[in-house]
């Protein structure tokens, strides 16, 4: 059986990879890039560009549903949305083209430690959940730096902008919701950057796989907020992120 040309056992994997990618991003406003683009990169031997590029592709869809979702909940707050998604727009258009500008093998183990970074980060976070709460005062500068490490590291938006809003004090709720919701223009913009450097071709396959599990999960995101407390599922997801990007480090070094 087939899905446009493509064999349902091959597209089984990506599927599920996104299902449970966007499963935690759902529930934690962070996580689908990061995980997915660590295995297309380190396990799959994806260059960086074009795993970039596949994953943000993908989050269009994904993020759109969930943003929606969360919009319908009451999870956005529009003030904290208008400073986020401009300065978010132009740091992850900036990081689509320095990424798509450089050399793929060589920025393969850069990439990737990046990634184990954010997976490292995500594990003292989780260890260290709930923050002390204070006052959000840096949010549009957050916003540059989490939209161009997302688009130039494969993943980030969430890690870093999601974690560091709730440090400062945000609300969570709020927080996940409009994280989610800036998301989806900062994934467009990326996207389109993508693809006007590097074109379309390598669209079909693992992007198809990623999307049909991702927009399944989607809606569930909530769901899982409400039963699966954040500090395990933080400390899981850096436990893993970083594993697997250190796995990816020495496979690309040796």
């Amino acid at each position: 059986m087939e899905l446009f040309g493509i064999a349902w056992t091959d597209l089984l994997p990506f599927i599920l990879i996104g299902f449970a990618a966007q499963l935690v991003d759902g529930a934690l406003g962070m996580a689908f890039g990061v995980i997915t683009n660590t295995l297309l990169v380190g396990f799959l031997g994806v260059p960086p560009a074009q795993a970039s590029k596949q994953v943000h592709v993908t989050e269009v869809f994904t993020t759109a549903v969930s943003g929606i979702s969360h919009l319908l909940h009451g999870n956005v707050d529009p003030r904290l949305f208008a400073r986020l998604v401009i300065p978010g727009v132009i740091g992850g258009v900036a990081g689509a083209y320095v990424l798509t500008s450089l050399n793929a093998e060589l920025m393969r183990p850069v990439v990737l430690l990046y990634l184990s970074g954010i997976g490292v980060y995500l594990l003292v976070r989780g260890l260290l959940y709930p923050p002390r709460p204070r006052e959000a005062k840096v949010v549009a500068p957050l916003g540059l730096v989490g939209g161009f490490l997302d688009a130039a590291g494969g993943g980030g938006w969430g890690p870093i902008v999601t974690s560091n809003l709730l440090v400062q004090g945000a609300e969570p709720r709020r927080v996940v919701g409009t994280v989610s919701a800036t998301e989806f223009f900062l994934t467009v913009a990326i996207s389109v950057t993508f693809i006007l450097q590097l074109g379309i071709a390598d669209l079909i396959g693992a992007t198809l796989g990623l999307l049909i599990g991702g927009i399944a999960a989607a809606p569930l995101g909530a769901v899982v907020a409400r039963h699966v407390p954040a500090k395990p599922l933080l400390i899981m997801v850096g436990i893993i992120l970083t594993l697997t990007s250190g796995y990816g480090v020495w496979s690309a070094l040796g």
